[in-house]
């Protein structure tokens, strides 16, 4: 019997040590990981270790939702382990098929599958009330401003000059979207740009 570990972060942004962490200490000989959103079919990591699982193997994952995101996705996956004789363990403590009765997995994984994504959606609800209030208190959203007013005022200079944006990133080693995010420049519905200064647009 092998217990054959896998992890999956949404983004790559996302660290998963933790969960290789844990992995190992349940006895896991090989651990596979994951940058993907669970909502995506194209887990290609995850589809290659499903096939290359064997009867008498088992797979070990931190919670149930690492096997997909929906209730759906997360019971057709147990299922189909279960039925090929390959165990599924949750590190939650949760989940597992060694030694539950197989006459109540299915039950046990539908529960839970549910519980998981009512959870996920509960967190985006969440998630969105908390940004339309902030919002609506003042606060600006999105991506953080990534320059100072040095920066900003010698773009304003140079702009003020006749420069044109790619010009501009040439000379300070910026792009010229940054360029224009700095000068408050907007995409118009024609795709164009909606430029505050008088000096045409390159």
């Amino acid at each position: 019997m092998t217990r054959i570990g896998f992890a999956r972060c949404s983004t790559g942004k996302q660290d998963e040590t933790r969960q290789v962490q844990a992995l190992k200490a349940a006895g896991c000989e090989r651990i596979s990981v994951e940058h993907a959103s669970g909502k995506t079919l194209e887990r290609e990591v995850f589809q290659q270790l499903l096939s290359e699982l064997k009867a008498g193997d088992t797979l070990v994952v931190h919670e149930l939702d690492r096997l997909g995101r929906s209730m759906i996705q997360m019971l057709q996956c147990a299922e189909s382990l279960v039925e090929r004789g390959v165990g599924l363990i949750t590190l939650d403590g949760k989940l597992n098929t060694e030694t539950m009765d197989p006459s109540i997995v299915k039950l046990i994984v539908g529960v839970l599958g549910y519980a998981a994504e009512m959870e996920r959606k509960s967190i985006l609800k969440r998630t969105a009330e908390g940004r339309e209030v902030a919002q609506a208190a003042g606060v600006k959203m999105g991506r953080k401003r990534t320059w100072d007013e040095g920066l900003a005022k010698t773009v304003r200079d140079l702009r003020g000059a006749g420069d044109g944006y790619g010009t501009i990133g040439t000379k300070l080693g910026i792009s010229t979207s940054k360029v224009r995010r700095i000068l408050g420049v907007v995409p118009r519905d024609n795709g164009r740009f909606s430029d505050p200064t008088s000096f045409s647009e390159d």
